[in-house]
């Protein structure tokens, strides 16, 4: 893999170490900084001409700095030659607005793609997108990933079996579905009407969870409010225990007040975006997703075949 190169910009720097160590290749040597007005300015310091380059950047909070950071790098690593430049986006912002749901509302998951296109990216290595059709707003290849392979060997190893995965609304219904099916449990529907962005009210539950272990499944959690509530409908409707599982723990504004008072035992999330400090509360348990993506890297750079991840 001599002619492999990882780079990462500010967003989640442990996470490409991670990964390197698990390639055994060296963190590219970039540095990414700002001038006094706040403007991005990157400095390679290695030679890529010819080279395999992955960039290892979650667009998460503050998501239009990274965003930038992101687009920036491609332009300086394009225009050094490098053969090809992956972008490696553990947790791909702009995602919730992928459809227009009102009149004269931006498709921003579009928009964010064709911007990584005009940039240069070669093709897209990604984890549970919000929306899978995302995929088809790019022009060049995307590999998408799910974190479910690493979930599923917590949940077997830790959690009790008679298991109850619940989806917190429609949309989650088929990965709901896809971890029921692999530890052969059952399945229920949190019924919820969302009133605006960020406000949402649990109506019903659809299936059975009495006397259950019931774990709420989303691709990411941002305020909690959603998965706050679903565990308190749920515990009324007889589970025993609520954990929670998301892949992207975004955790935004009260989420962390609101998981320490809620119902929820234990919240299970990946690395795909840095914690920091919110990564001390007790209930919060984070797995790695850098064996994950760095099978994929090496299989992407050796023209392997990727399908085998795509579980």
């Amino acid at each position: 893999m001599t002619r492999l190169k990882l780079f990462a910009g500010n967003a989640n720097t442990d996470l490409a170490r991670e990964i390197c160590a698990f390639l055994s290749v060296p963190l590219g040597a970039a540095l990414v900084k700002r001038f006094s007005d706040g403007e991005i300015n990157v400095d390679i310091g290695e030679n890529v001409r010819g080279a395999d380059v992955f960039i290892v950047q979650p667009t998460c909070p503050p998501v239009n700095d990274h965003l930038v950071e992101l687009l920036v790098l491609m332009d300086a690593l394009k225009r050094s030659s490098a053969k090809r430049v992956t972008a490696v986006i553990p947790y791909y912002g702009y995602a919730r607005q992928d459809r227009k749901v009102l009149p004269r509302a931006p498709i921003t998951a579009k928009l964010v793609a064709d911007l990584l296109t005009a940039a240069g990216v070669s093709r897209v290595l990604t984890v549970d997108l919000h929306a899978g059709q995302i995929q088809g707003f790019f022009n060049i290849p995307v590999d998408h990933l799910y974190a479910a392979p690493v979930m599923l060997d917590y949940i077997k190893a830790k959690w009790d079996n008679d298991i109850v995965f619940v989806s917190p609304d429609a949309g989650g219904v088929e990965r709901a579905r896809a971890f029921a099916k692999r530890l052969n449990a059952t399945l229920a529907i949190i019924d919820k009407r969302r009133a605006g962005p960020n406000e949402s009210k649990v109506m019903n539950i659809i299936g059975d969870v009495e006397g259950k272990t019931a774990v709420l499944l989303d691709d990411m959690v941002d305020t909690g409010g959603t998965m706050v509530q679903g565990a308190d409908a749920l515990r009324e409707s007889g589970a025993k225990r609520v954990f929670a599982c998301a892949t992207h723990p975004v955790l935004s504004g009260p989420a962390i007040e609101r998981l320490e008072k809620s119902t929820i035992e234990q919240l299970v999330v990946t690395n795909t975006i840095p914690l920091g400090k919110k990564a001390e509360c007790a209930k919060i348990r984070v797995l790695s997703v850098a064996g994950l993506l760095g099978e994929a890297i090496k299989r992407i750079h050796f023209n392997d075949s990727v399908s085998s991840l795509f579980v």
